[in-house]
C-alpha cells in the first residue's frame, strides 16, 4: 500500500479547491494543496485525513502558531511535520504567524 501524504503551502491568494495536485511516484502518493490562511490549513487538513492522508508536511509560511492550529485540527490522525524555519525567505522574510493570524 502507497504512503498517502500531503504537503500543505501557504500563499496569500492561494484557493484550495483549486490550487492542488497529487504525484503519484513508486509507493508515495502526494497531495499538495495551497491555502491562504491557518483556518483553511486547518479545514484542508481535516479534509485530508478523512481521505486518507497520514501524514502532512506543511511549509514554512505556516509559523509555530499555524502549526499548533493545523495539528490541533487533525486531532492525532496524522503526524504533521513542517519545514525547519519559522522566517519565511517567500513572505518578505516574515513569519507566517506576522502575516496570517
Amino acid at each position: 500500500m502507497a504512503l498517502k501524504a500531503a504537503f500543505v503551502f501557504i500563499a496569500p491568494g492561494a484557493d484550495y479547491r483549486k490550487d492542488r495536485t497529487v504525484v503519484k511516484s513508486g509507493d508515495v502518493e502526494l497531495h499538495v494543496v495551497g491555502v491562504q490562511s491557518y483556518e483553511e490549513g486547518a479545514k484542508v487538513a481535516e479534509e485530508l485525513v478523512r481521505d486518507g492522508i497520514s501524514c502532512i508536511e506543511l511549509c514554512g509560511g505556516f509559523g509555530n502558531e499555524g502549526v499548533a492550529i493545523v495539528s490541533k485540527a487533525v486531532k492525532g490522525s496524522a503526524r504533521v511535520g513542517v519545514v525547519g524555519f519559522d522566517i519565511h525567505p517567500g513572505l518578505e522574510g516574515k513569519s507566517g504567524d506576522d502575516i496570517f493570524l
